[in-house]
């Protein structure tokens, strides 16, 4: 695998040559270590969690054991991601389903 020296993002083998696949960099590939690089034609997003704002919530788990800061709704819609050590719990994500408020929470 080959990675972008401008951004870290990884790239991919186009016309002969590495292109990132974030920022449009281009690279001459490294021919010494091309037999270990790996190419895939497509990347599925299926489990790719947005945490960002603006990232679609709808469509995820429900918790109804939570209540909303803003509005005091129960219900949100929530992802959980590793943000931490390995051994350390993962961090909910939640996106309230009455007024679109978003918080984090610990475990």
């Amino acid at each position: 695998m080959q990675f972008c020296d401008d951004c870290g993002s990884m790239m991919h083998t186009r016309d002969g040559e590495m292109v990132c696949t974030s920022c449009g960099a281009t690279a001459d590939r490294d021919e010494e270590r091309a037999a270990e690089f790996v190419s895939t034609e497509a990347q599925s997003d299926d489990d790719v969690i947005e945490t960002e704002e603006g990232a679609n919530f709808e469509g995820k788990p429900t918790a109804t054991d939570v209540t909303c800061e803003q509005c005091g709704h129960g219900e949100a819609w929530y992802t959980i991601k590793q943000t931490g050590a390995a051994d350390e719990p993962p961090t909910r994500f939640f996106k309230c389903k009455e007024c679109g408020y978003r918080w984090r929470e610990y475990n």
